[in-house]
Parts: structure tokens; C-alpha cells; sequence
């Protein structure tokens, strides 16, 4: 975690020098960029609620959730086993339940599960399956939404995602400002 943590911190700090970078390196650098976001973007933190199925995933080895739920029309799930039914807006430590202002599963078009570094970054990208955003938007979404908060906040006992929320902005910014590259097939964080 450490290690994790301290590449953060350095890409943290690469990102907020003002030296323009030749293209080749801006593009190299974006894409490393991206590479590290995806350490997040990854981890069952994240990944276990960007499912490739109609049932979101659990625990950090990607059980199906417990008890069995569907996604639903609207990803909050169906009548009867509403999202809202058992996840609050936040943590229930005596229940062991998760919660976070607006529980649900992500849209189907923006599953990453089973995805590569460069898949997820190309929809990511693309407004179609990333829930109309902008660039701009996809960083704040991921420095400032209180749903993607939780993944460093998970409660009983759960591994937080890498870093913080802040740093995952900071990354996400910088390789927005880089270019926004998405890395080759077959990289891997």
C-alpha cells in the first residue's frame, strides 16, 4: 500500500508542474496517468458496482451480492429490493450494511468488469457509455462524488480502495490535461 500511495503522490506532484512536455512524453505520460487511475478502477472497491451482469458484485473476491438482487430499469433495483431498502446514505456498522448517498449499481454501459485498463478508458471517454459526461465532469465526478467517496470509506472491515478520493481527482485531472491517452492493450497498472 505504500508503494501504491507514494506513485500517487509522485504523479500527484508531476501533474501540477507547469513545464510543457514534448507530445510523445505528454502522450507517454498520459497514459501513465490513466494507468494509475485504473488501480482504482479496479479494485472490487469500484469494479464490484460497474458489474457486466444485472447483479452487483460483493467482497474482494467478486461474489454475487448477498441476497440476490437485479439491477432494475432505472440500476436501483427492482420493486420489493430497492437499492434504498437496505443501503441508507450511510455506513450501518451494527447491520454491516455499506451505504452512501445514492446506492446503486452503474449502468449496464458502463460495466468494467472483465474489462482492460485500455477498455475502461475508452468508455470512459466516450459520452455514451459514461453517462453523458464530459472530461470535465469525469473528473469531478471522481474527486468530489459522495458514491465514489465511499470506496475509501467502506466500514466493517472492508479494504479501502488505493489512496484517496483526492488523490484519484488530482490523477484523473492530470491525465485529462495530458490528453486524455488511453493506454495499449494489454497494460497493466
Amino acid at each position: 500500500m505504500p508503494r501504491v500511495l507514494t506513485a500517487l503522490l509522485l504523479l500527484a506532484a508531476c501533474a501540477s508542474q507547469k513545464q510543457e512536455a514534448p507530445a510523445a512524453d505528454r502522450a507517454e505520460q498520459s497514459r501513465a496517468y490513466f494507468l494509475q487511475a485504473s488501480r482504482v478502477f479496479l479494485h472490487p472497491r469500484c469494479a464490484n458496482c460497474h458489474p457486466d451482469g444485472e447483479t452487483p458484485l460483493q467482497g474482494m473476491d467478486g461474489k454475487a451480492h448477498d441476497p440476490p438482487v437485479v439491477r432494475g430499469k432505472d440500476d436501483h433495483g427492482v420493486v420489493g429490493m430497492r437499492c434504498g431498502g437496505c443501503h441508507q446514505d450511510h455506513n450501518l456498522a451494527l447491520a454491516r450494511v455499506p451505504g452512501a448517498p445514492e446506492w446503486h449499481v452503474a449502468p449496464r454501459e458502463m460495466a468494467w468488469v472483465g474489462k482492460t485498463p485500455r477498455q475502461i478508458c475508452e468508455q470512459i471517454k466516450d459520452p455514451l457509455r459514461n453517462g453523458g459526461r464530459t472530461l470535465a465532469q469525469i473528473v469531478d465526478h471522481n474527486a468530489h462524488d459522495k458514491l465514489v467517496a465511499w470506496g475509501w470509506s467502506p466500514g466493517h472491515g472492508r479494504e479501502p480502495a488505493p489512496g484517496t478520493q483526492e488523490q484519484l481527482g488530482k490523477i484523473v485531472a492530470a491525465w485529462v490535461e495530458t490528453g486524455a491517452e488511453c493506454p495499449a492493450e494489454g497494460a497493466r497498472p
